[in-house]
């Protein structure tokens, strides 16, 4: 499979700094080393109406932004964000300028979401600290300023993985979603499909990367085999929220992404697919970088507003 040019750029800028593997650091290390590519990937982050750092019962982070050029009094849509990080990494501030660009592209105000890490907290407190995200948007719509009609759920990797476990959450517990956004999401955690044979080397990414990630994230071997860390082993998908997936091909998520988008259409869910051939993991959160991050947020904002309408 051919490669993207700026993905050649990247990996060539990456191969010269002698970036360590996050695989090969301790996780407090690894941190660093991932907030130390922010400068590098990201653009400045965009300006937008406004924003406000709390937390939500449970005592869980949020950051809450408006869209730019949004009515303060306006009942906006709303996406309930869950930053990627393979459930070690990331914080508010790793996924600040995507979240600002989905807030300002589709009109909506976004809920940020900072979950508890692995491995200091296992599974499923990321699950949890998601739900109780999404549980204050859809409980209490009026004290953020948001229609309670027009929630998603949205995320990339491990966020796309609790994204489509809170869509399957809510489903079951009487929260209508509008929409969910699963961008390169983990839905798999036996690790059994092809791509992990075929990304092996080379990028960011890699099989044995997500066996790090997995293993300080999940207690038990058991843990692989329950939906709220594995959706794709769901008995049933159907009745969850509309969905846009998107999978890069150089990643060794691609094939549970598609996978679980099939699953969806499968079961009665109508999903869009959103297939890039010459991209790495992690790609939509590089807009300094590689341009077709623009492409995939401008994509998501378009669905965001189509599911809303």
């Amino acid at each position: 499979m051919t490669l993207d040019p700026d993905v050649l750029n990247l990996l060539d800028l990456i191969k010269r700094a002698g970036r360590p593997a996050l695989d090969s650091l301790p996780p407090p290390e690894a941190r660093v080393a991932f907030a130390a590519g922010r400068p590098i990937l990201q653009p400045d982050p965009a300006d937008v109406a406004s924003v406000r750092d709390f937390s939500v019962p449970g005592d869980v982070p949020v950051r809450f932004y408006r869209g730019i050029g949004t009515d303060p009094a306006a009942k906006l849509p709303c996406v309930v964000y869950y930053h990627g990080g393979g459930w070690v990494l990331g914080d508010l501030d790793s996924h600040d300028v995507l979240c600002r660009r989905i807030a300002n592209d589709a009109g909506c105000a976004v809920l940020s979401v900072h979950y508890r890490l692995a491995p200091e907290h296992k599974f499923p407190a990321a699950y949890d600290d998601a739900i109780a995200a999404l549980r204050f948007a859809a409980d209490r719509p009026d004290q953020l300023g948001i229609d309670p009609a027009k929630i998603a759920v949205a995320g990339d990797s491990a966020g796309g993985n609790l994204a489509a476990a809170a869509a399957l959450y809510a489903r079951d517990n009487g929260i209508v979603l509008a929409s969910q956004i699963l961008i390169y999401p983990a839905t798999d955690m036996a690790m059994s499909h092809g791509s992990y044979r075929r990304v092996v080397d080379g990028f960011p990414l890699v099989a044995r990367t997500m066996e790090w990630f997995i293993a300080h994230y999940l207690r038990t071997e058991a843990d692989k085999y329950d939906w709220r860390a594995s959706p794709l082993r769901a008995a049933s998908l159907g009745g969850t929220a509309r969905a846009l997936v998107i999978v890069a091909a150089h990643d060794p998520l691609c094939d549970e992404g598609l996978a679980y988008a099939k699953r969806l259409e499968q079961d009665g869910v109508l999903v869009d697919t959103l297939y890039f051939s010459g991209q790495l993991h992690g790609f939509v959160s590089m807009g300094k970088m590689l341009r077709a991050s623009d492409t995939a947020i401008r994509t998501i904002a378009h669905s965001l507003r189509t599911h809303w309408s």
